[in-house]
């Protein structure tokens, strides 16, 4: 993944610049939030849902290498391709093969985060072939040279006004902000790409090892189209996005609509096996299942593996006061809020090693995973290990040093604790700090922090009152 251009702290400024863009997303997010809740609510058996689904995960990664050979077994007995991609490149590489032997001139997307992660339609692009995103909210990023700003509501940034500016500028359509009138343009525009695209490219939401099946779920028909009326359809699929069985299926499924946008189920649940058959009549030619690493096996075999039992639902984000206040986009990621903090450094390196500081721990990220992630633990293990390699900034192992050595010198401590309280006494206005010098201005922009007590309690136990 590209560098990006800003820094971490440029992107939340710039985010923080932008108030009706932070209206629109705190708005659009405490509203799945609400949504998830009262599904959930609904939900008989829940937790023990939750619980299976985490288990799930946890067997399917322990023992991924026979469920992944399992799963391109039964997909080339179907008659579908696998490839298996180490990297973007390979990635990005085999699909611009397999588009200029068959002379590919227009490409019909689905939602893929995972080929937002690899640039797939730039590589696309640069071999002269035309991409068109045919999610709606994807759709409308692509129209306004934007990225997503949501796992699963890529315009949550953007208001309706926002929507029809963007269309009357690029579609030269008359200017609507009604909902209705906005899905009729993009559907218009939709259907003749649909019918003249000769690649459909998706990404897959899961596999199923026991039968070679992917399933992609979508609240829009755009997954089914391109997975059927183009001549060629290219899945790309992480390599962990896998389930054991149809059974197991079923229980990601309960879980992923009511966790995502508070549905019991998305309006389609697309599974497919297979490219078309002889005496079929829908489905494509050719089907071709790419199935990318990416950095995702160094992973598997780290501390932090639990990070990719994420089934990408979204619920996070909805739930993070952080993401709330600084939206996706000042993540510099295609992967934001909680679940990006702990993945973008894994996977694409130092300049995300500041995404695990955005979080104020405080558990909501846990408490509404549908498989039950540790996030707040994977947090602090982030942290832990950026300064245990030393990646952490240098004022802050610079203070944590000093605090260190003060700590577990009562000499040292005693007089630093003394010191404090004397500047508390002439800097602070009653009882709090309007200001805090150098990085610790972060903190005091938007709160006061409190003064040292007069006494200490140690100075309170050796000195108590007489009253």
């Amino acid at each position: 993944m590209a560098v990006t251009e800003l820094s971490f702290y440029d992107r939340i400024s710039d985010a923080l610049a932008k108030p009706e863009g932070q209206l629109a997303i705190a708005a659009g997010a405490r509203a799945k939030y609400d949504n998830r809740a009262r599904a959930m609510s609904e939900f008989p058996n829940m937790e023990f849902t939750r619980d299976r689904a985490r288990r799930i995960r946890a067997q399917t990664l322990s023992q991924l290498d026979k469920f992944l050979a399992e799963f391109a077994d039964n997909v080339e007995a179907l008659g579908g391709h696998i490839f298996w991609a180490k990297d973007a490149q390979e990635c990005n590489q085999y699909i611009n093969e397999i588009a200029r032997a068959k002379n590919v001139q227009l490409v019909a997307k689905a939602k893929s985060m995972l080929t937002e992660e690899i640039f797939l339609n730039k590589s696309l692009e640069d071999s002269g072939i035309d991409v068109v995103e045919t999610d709606l909210g994807e759709f409308i990023v692509q129209l306004n040279n934007d990225k997503p700003s949501h796992i699963i509501a890529p315009i949550l940034h953007m208001t309706r006004e926002d929507v029809g500016n963007v269309f009357k500028e690029k579609l030269n359509v008359p200017f609507s902000d009604d909902p209705a009138t906005l899905n009729a343009i993009a559907r218009a525009h939709m259907r003749e790409i649909f019918l003249k695209a000769d690649m459909g490219i998706s990404g897959v939401n899961f596999g199923v090892s026991e039968s070679g099946a992917i399933c992609l779920v979508t609240n829009e028909g755009n997954g089914r189209l391109i997975s059927t009326a183009p001549r060629i359809h290219v899945a790309v699929m992480g390599m962990e996005r896998l389930v054991p069985t149809l059974a197991d299926l079923s229980i990601m499924l309960q879980l992923l609509a009511r966790s995502a946008t508070g549905q019991k189920l998305s309006v389609y649940s697309n599974i497919l096996c297979g490219p078309r058959r002889k005496n079929e009549y829908d489905g494509p030619e050719e089907l071709h299942i790419v199935i990318l690493d990416n950095g995702r096996s160094k992973i598997l075999g780290s501390t932090l593996s639990e990070i990719l039992y994420c089934i990408r639902c979204g619920a996070c984000l909805n739930a993070c006061p952080v993401f709330h206040s600084i939206g996706g986009h000042a993540y510099g990621s295609v992967y934001p809020g909680p679940v990006g903090s702990v993945l973008s450094p894994l996977l694409f390196g130092e300049p995300w090693n500041p995404l695990p500081h955005a979080s104020s721990l405080c558990g909501a990220c846990k408490e509404v995973c549908p498989v039950d992630i540790d996030l707040p633990g994977l947090l602090l293990k982030s942290r832990s290990q950026q300064i245990l390699e030393g990646k952490s900034p240098l004022w802050m192992r610079l203070s944590q040093w000093i605090y260190a050595i003060t700590s577990c010198n009562p000499i040292l401590f005693r007089l630093a604790l003394r010191s404090g309280q004397v500047v508390s006494r002439i800097l602070a206005n009653d009882g709090w700090f309007t200001t805090l010098p150098g990085p610790l201005q972060g903190w005091s922009i938007h709160r006061d922090f409190p003064a040292l007590a007069k006494k200490s309690f140690r100075q309170l136990w050796d000195k108590p009152s007489q009253d």
